[in-house]
């Protein structure tokens, strides 16, 4: 699958551009890149045309400057767009993704004519509690710097990053992304080499933890009432088995945009329905979109 790349601003942007038809956005999730859609773009890029980039500091993206929110990264997307000449389209989003792909339509309801969420982010956030004694305290981070430094689910991971540790890394996504099928050990070499090019892993963990498009107040302060603004369709995938985003943010993104949202709960399904029931989901997402 080879990757294109275009500038946006100082950053330059690698993606896969693959089939034909109405174009549709795929925005991939953390320890990721655009090529982990491989199962849903063959599946569906006889008729869509499927635009899948790296986001910024994952795969082979450039990473010349931070970021503190998802909305930055959306931000990123909506001049990406423009930059191929893509006037408005439908998004995918998975897990980070989603909630990427939710900024989007709600900053650029232009751009966007349907979402798909595949096991998509809450809208109020993936908070990270500072911990004592590798338990939770309840208690957020003050800065990303004390972030870096979480003994549990953030320094573990940047080691792995430095180090390159695909057995690791492999490790880490069979006990928490592949809980219910494996993919083949040639799409894993493939997707974990894709996964050890993130640089930003600090940076991302602190926009999902400070994300807050409710009205209402999180731990980290009253969010910004975005979530009001997606006023495109959209359809949200919930695997009964996903140990990563818990069932209870997907009903939270649901119900806030329930008037114009569709449910889908996924039965023996994991994080990653592309592994587990890839076939459900390419015929769901054309239904979604085609209707």
């Amino acid at each position: 699958m080879e990757k294109k790349k275009i500038s946006i601003g100082t950053e330059e942007i690698a993606y896969l551009d693959i089939g034909s038809g109405e174009p549709v956005l795929m925005i991939h999730g953390n320890m990721s890149s655009g090529v982990h859609y491989e199962p849903l773009i063959s599946r569906i890029s006889d008729k869509y045309r499927c635009i899948s980039p790296d986001i910024r500091g994952f795969g082979d993206s450039s990473y010349n400057s931070r970021f503190s929110s998802l909305e930055e990264l959306a931000d990123d997307l909506a001049l990406f767009l423009d930059a191929i000449g893509v006037d408005s389209c439908f998004v995918i989003g998975w897990s980070t993704g989603g909630g990427i792909g939710l900024k989007l339509a709600a900053k650029y309801p232009n751009k966007v004519k349907k979402f798909f969420s595949i096991e998509g982010a809450g809208h109020r956030g993936y908070p990270i509690y500072v911990k004592e004694n590798f338990k939770s305290t309840g208690k957020p981070y003050a800065s990303k710097e004390e972030m870096a430094s979480d003994p549990m689910q953030v320094a573990p991971m940047i080691s792995v990053f430095e180090k390159k540790d695909a057995a690791m890394m492999t490790s880490i996504w069979d006990a928490t992304i592949y809980t219910v099928s494996k993919p083949t050990q040639q799409q894993n070499e493939l997707w974990i080499s894709e996964t050890l090019k993130q640089r930003n892993l600090v940076d991302l963990d602190w926009s999902l933890a400070t994300l807050n498009m409710s009205d209402e107040l999180t731990v980290y302060g009253k969010g910004d009432g975005s979530i009001k603004d997606v006023k495109c369709p959209t359809a949200f995938t919930t695997g009964e088995k996903d140990v990563v985003v818990p069932g209870y943010m997907v009903l939270d993104n649901y119900n806030a945009l329930k008037d114009n949202a569709t449910l889908l709960p996924y039965e023996n399904c994991g994080h990653s329905p592309m592994v587990d029931c890839p076939d459900r989901l390419a015929n769901d997402v054309v239904e979604f979109f085609s209707k």
